[in-house]
């Protein structure tokens, strides 16, 4: 019983944390990546992206929550979340045509492409805190938990209790949609296959008759639709506040050189590296040791290796580690 005990809080404070944590970073360094594999670099712009799309799709939450229109038991935000993908695809091939498109005439290097997406990343950062304010937001409507952990225990008699959120199931059920959907347009689709061709080698795309203004408009409407995704069904899970998507850009960066930056399947490997790295680095082991181990070998403290406050350190660490001795990541991506 006490290993039962012991499995169930592995679970309600690491397994379910990091599996929706790491749905989230996917979707997010799936973005990273593809912007790295079809437009060739670096897009340190992608966590206001992400926040700009959430902050876009809460407006419309609270105007259908105003109006009376809400999702039942699901939350009002999947409702908002079309508006917010369509904002967002029009702020990106805005941006694109305001601001990439004159570099990408001038065939600059990736380093000058990267300097002028950190300048677009302040600029949407005072864009989304002039929009939407500073303050942090909760924005879950609908059930709050599919189980609490009351209810757990009452079913199955342990002590410890299971909880699942609502927002933490439809994380994991979107994510595998949206990675799905992702991988046949790929693989599938006419423009799927003239995008992976044209990041293969552009210029024998260029002479198969590819039309790289289209594969370029296609590849920020993807990107816009992922971030926003990634960046709502974060929001969802925590709460939203700007300065958040911010430094989640350096977890999402992580997952996808980890993984292998231009390796889409990559990014979701190393999404999950980076979530359950952060989470089993930061919990607090004591609750699941004293179920496993004797009385008189009980820790008498918490048995965490870092403080939750560090766990961006982490991803951080794992990143420059990644870096050192396997620079292509865990599925050969491109050098970094």
């Amino acid at each position: 019983m006490d290993f039962l005990n012991a499995v169930v809080a592995f679970a309600n404070f690491v397994f379910v944390p990091g599996l929706a944590y790491g749905a989230q970073l996917a979707i997010g360094a799936l973005g990273v990546t593809m912007i790295y594999g079809i437009l060739r670099f670096s897009n340190f712009a992608h966590g206001d992206t992400m926040a700009f799309g959430t902050a876009i799709t809460i407006l419309f939450t609270t105007a259908f929550i105003g109006m009376g229109i809400t999702f039942g038991p699901l939350p009002t935000a999947l409702l908002a979340l079309p508006f917010g993908i369509g904002a967002t695809i029009l702020l990106l091939l805005g941006t694109d045509w305001a601001v990439y498109k004159f570099y990408r005439e001038q065939k600059a290097s990736p380093v000058i492409l990267v300097i002028v997406s950190m300048g677009v990343m302040f600029v949407m950062n005072g864009v989304v805190r002039f929009i939407i304010g500073v303050r942090d937001i909760r924005f879950a409507d609908g059930e709050r938990f599919i189980i609490t952990a009351r209810e757990f225990r009452e079913m199955t008699g342990l002590d410890e209790g299971l909880a699942i959120k609502t927002t933490q199931a439809i994380t994991v059920v979107v994510a595998f949609i949206v990675m799905a959907l992702l991988f046949w347009f790929l693989n599938k689709t006419r423009t799927g296959k003239s995008m992976r061709a044209f990041s293969d080698n552009e210029d024998l795309a260029l002479l198969s008759g590819i039309n790289p203004d289209w594969v370029v408009k296609v590849t920020w409407m993807i990107v816009a639709a992922l971030a926003t995704t990634a960046g709502v069904l974060y929001g969802l899970d925590k709460s939203f506040k700007a300065f958040t998507y911010f430094q989640l850009l350096l977890p999402i960066f992580a997952a996808a050189i980890v993984g292998g930056l231009g390796n889409p399947l990559g990014a979701i490997a190393g999404g999950f590296v980076i979530a359950f790295s952060e989470v089993t680095i930061t919990y607090a082991w004591k609750k699941v040791l004293v179920y496993l181990m004797p009385e008189s070998l009980e820790p008498d403290g918490l048995v965490q290796l870092l403080s939750t406050d560090y766990k961006f350190a982490v991803s951080f660490a794992i990143l420059i580690i990644v870096l050192l001795f396997k620079p292509t990541g865990l599925f050969k991506g491109q050098s970094v």
